[in-house]
């Protein structure tokens, strides 16, 4: 059984940026596979979030409301402990492919052709062929335009994002709502964050300078409680545009889809990186009684089993980034009553604890 083929020129993108909420079930699910348990040690563990809006703060606790937490860790650092994983157990990873084609995905020998980094052409013959090669995925367009049912969304605003060298401007996430917009305060290190600005997805980034970035993230969290972010130098500052999309079903012949392969969600909800592995986890669990076994139950039964929790992710993704953000045409009707509903959810234990635990992975980890 061969390991992934990466269609990219860097081994390890260990300098890519990207941010990183990590589900409880989501570290649990590394450090019992064996994953390097750095995550525990250099991952910071949170207990709860704020939503900010009318210039106060709310706290969600987390401990409190489900008894859980998450950690934050960058997607770039997971990447790392799994590559670490993956050659301390001798697996065969090859970088740089390009010119892939998935073919006989109905039979019982699919096979994957790829021309490698230095020009040499290979087939690979399979019995279970997992396409986990993200949201422009060239496996998901091996299953036939009318087998499967292409759910979309794109979102009318985008993500202005930057990393800047700071301290912490606060011990936890804000998700702040204002009448300028969406903004998250986010973390990366004890010297480096991450933060966001909503913007219309046209926005050209390399047009604004550092003063009116802070300026523009201040006044989206400025209340009466004088919330002041700590500012540093801007070292990369780019946009984000985001959209809903799954595909149905996951699963065609022997081809099993896994990840961004299979579904997208706004980054809102921070569950991207999470559904990934909790598919990963459904179909170990089908492949482990498959070929110890025989029986192909769970395999049959995968696809309907992983976009149970899908879409109850892209429920939650939606919600939260319809009741943050705003719409540029948005009525007064529109924008007070999104207002309502964050002072619903956060005036009421219940509410908080529906968040909680759909943020923290709910009972399903």
């Amino acid at each position: 059984m061969r390991a992934p083929l990466e269609e990219s020129d860097d081994r390890i993108p260990h300098d890519r940026h990207r941010a990183g909420i990590l589900e409880h079930g989501s570290v649990k699910l590394l450090t019992d596979s064996g994953v390097n348990g750095r995550v525990l040690s250099e991952g910071h563990r949170h207990d709860g979030i704020d939503l900010r809006f009318d210039g106060r703060s709310h706290r969600i606790d987390f401990q409190d409301l489900v008894g859980e937490s998450v950690w934050l860790y960058p997607q770039n650092e997971v990447f790392v402990d799994l590559a670490a994983a993956r050659e301390r157990d001798g697996g065969d990873v090859r970088y740089g492919v390009r010119d892939t084609e998935v073919l006989d995905v109905t039979t019982d020998t699919s096979k994957i052709r790829v021309t490698e980094a230095d020009g040499t052409e290979i087939e690979i013959h399979c019995r279970i062929l997992v396409g986990a090669d993200g949201s422009q995925s060239i496996c998901r367009k091996a299953i036939p335009a009318d087998v499967r049912t292409d759910h979309f969304i794109e979102y009318p605003f985008a993500w202005f994002g930057i990393l800047t060298e700071a301290p912490p401007s606060a011990p936890e996430l804000i998700y702040a709502r204002s009448e300028y917009g969406f903004a998250l305060i986010s973390q990366r290190s004890e010297t480096v964050q991450r933060m966001y600005f909503q913007c219309d997805p046209a926005e050209d980034a390399s047009s604004w300078s550092e003063e009116r970035i802070w300026d523009e993230l201040q006044r989206r969290v400025d209340g009466l409680d004088g919330l002041e972010l700590k500012r540093g130098r801007i070292f990369e500052q780019m946009v984000l545009p985001f959209r809903s999309y799954v595909c149905e079903p996951m699963r065609h012949g022997n081809l099993f889809l896994a990840g961004d392969a299979g579904h997208t969600v706004p980054p809102t909800g921070a569950k991207g990186l999470n559904l990934a592995l909790a598919d990963v986890r459904v179909l170990f669990r089908a492949l482990d009684s498959f070929f110890s076994t025989g029986s192909g139950a769970l395999l049959d039964a995968y696809s309907d089993t992983a976009l149970q929790r899908v879409w109850k992710a892209q429920n939650f993704s939606y919600w939260m980034t319809s009741m943050l953000h705003t719409r540029s045409d948005a009525t007064s009707f529109e924008r007070r009553r999104a207002l309502g509903e964050l002072a619903a959810v956060t005036g009421s234990r219940y509410g908080r604890q529906y968040l909680a635990e759909a943020y923290t992975g709910g009972p399903d980890n």
